[in-house]
């Protein structure tokens, strides 16, 4: 079982003011335009914390959580708790909630057949998120996973909570509603870590946090007496069952740097693809590729036009792609478009995020993104079902970096968890 426990968490209080004024997007979903916006918004909002505007960002960030628990603008909690955590969005005319459960989460090492990563990750983000634990020694922000449920186990325990009255109740930026629940009644507590005995964990948001805590925690324990404890054997996480209605994946479009739409690239993809000229408009590219969504297919844009491209049904294309491409991961899009179009066609080579290659959940951005220069091409994919993720997950296969887009992220600011030395669960 995934050892899941309540913890002390270190919240604003009344003296930071309004909790809308206070909170963010994640920090790796915080540009510099956002960062204004933030910090303009208010002098303890958590974007000083997560993502510093200043040199020296983790001991500003430190020194400022220092400051802030002395003013009493932040506090930690008398009592451990648990909290139910639920968002209310629209999404393409639609109205959806996702519930979920966060608390402490035992850190797993991946070959332990616990906790499942779905995807690729950079080194860079991994040695900035590690390099805050070490400074704040302090999970700032929660790590996504889902479980399996098919039985509803969890949902009775949700189910009463949510009649109780809530401690958080917020609508953020992008119109979404957060509400939170808080449970420190241990019996109800145990209820909801039985419900887990035999559940495992598939990281949706969060890989890199996930496995800056496993260094850090593996610091930890060389250079401290521990027990099994200790805080910083756990990472403060946001669970939600893989069956809620509202675990939304959006689609990740890339974006790349220094490549032309050639009449001979055109020419290369019509070995693979059958290509289809389509209004260079976001209403162009998305009826496309809705109108193949389990195709393998794809729109490419620079600027002034735009194609369709749709994988062939041709016996030395399948032979292609099964020598070519990893043998589980194969039928999803974004491998098809890594190893066939930008590894074999563009001879890419590996892409940097940010140096070459960019990533954009909505069209219209990318579109805008390439108009402005920004970048040269936008390929665009369709969505990966939730479902998908957590089955390949757990065939121990992995996507290439930035394959998903859980929509609404949980915002930061709600809370923190201490992983201090000292601190124990």
């Amino acid at each position: 079982m995934v050892d899941v426990r309540p913890f002390r968490a270190i919240i604003y209080t009344k003296k930071a003011g309004n909790t809308e004024d206070l909170i963010t997007q994640p920090y790796d979903k915080i540009d510099p335009r956002m960062q204004k916006e933030y910090y303009a918004k208010s002098p303890y909002n958590y974007c000083r914390l997560i993502l510093p505007l200043e040199d020296n960002k983790y001991r500003i960030a430190n020194q400022r959580i220092e400051q802030w628990l002395k003013e009493g603008i932040i506090a930690k909690e008398a009592q451990p708790a648990i909290f139910v955590s639920r968002q209310e969005f629209d999404l393409e005319g639609k109205r959806y909630q996702r519930t979920g459960i966060i608390a402490a989460l035992r850190l797993y090492p991946y070959n332990e057949d616990k906790v499942f990563p779905h995807e690729a990750t950079y080194k860079a983000p991994r040695a900035d998120r590690l390099n805050m634990l070490r400074m704040v020694q302090k999970d700032l922000e929660c790590v996504f996973l889902m479980y399996q449920d098919p039985k509803a186990q969890t949902e009775a325990f949700l189910a009463k909570v949510v009649k109780t009255e809530p401690v958080i109740q917020i609508v953020d930026a992008l119109n979404v509603k957060h509400t939170v629940w808080k449970v420190n009644d241990p019996q109800r507590i145990k209820e909801f870590q039985l419900a887990l005995v035999d559940k495992t964990m598939v990281i949706n948001d969060g890989h890199h946090r996930y496995e800056s805590a496993l260094a850090y925690r593996d610091e930890m324990r060389i250079k401290d007496n521990w027990t099994e404890n200790s805080a910083f054997n756990f990472q403060m996480s946001y669970l939600v069952p893989v069956q809620e209605q509202g675990l939304i994946v959006l689609p990740t479009h890339r974006l790349l740097k220094n490549y032309k739409l050639t009449e001979d690239l055109v020419h290369a993809f019509k070995f693979f693809f059958d290509v289809v000229d389509i209004s260079p408009t976001v209403d162009g590219l998305e009826t496309f590729l809705k109108e193949h969504l389990h195709e393998h297919a794809f729109g490419v844009y620079d600027g002034s036009k735009a194609f369709g491209l749709l994988l062939k049904h041709d016996p030395a294309v399948y032979e292609f792609v099964n020598a070519n491409v990893s043998k589980e991961t194969k039928i999803f899009d974004v491998v098809i478009l890594r190893d066939i179009v930008f590894r074999f066609i563009l001879k890419t080579g590996e892409l940097s995020m940010d140096e070459n290659i960019l990533y954009e959940r909505w069209t219209k951005v990318a579109i805008e993104k390439v108009d402005r220069k920004e970048a040269d091409l936008a390929f665009l994919v369709n969505p990966i079902s939730a479902r998908s993720v957590a089955e390949i997950a757990m065939q121990h296969e992995l996507l290439p970096e930035k394959s998903t887009d859980f929509y609404p992220k949980l915002v930061s600011g709600f809370m923190m968890m201490d992983i201090s030395a000292d601190e124990k669960l």
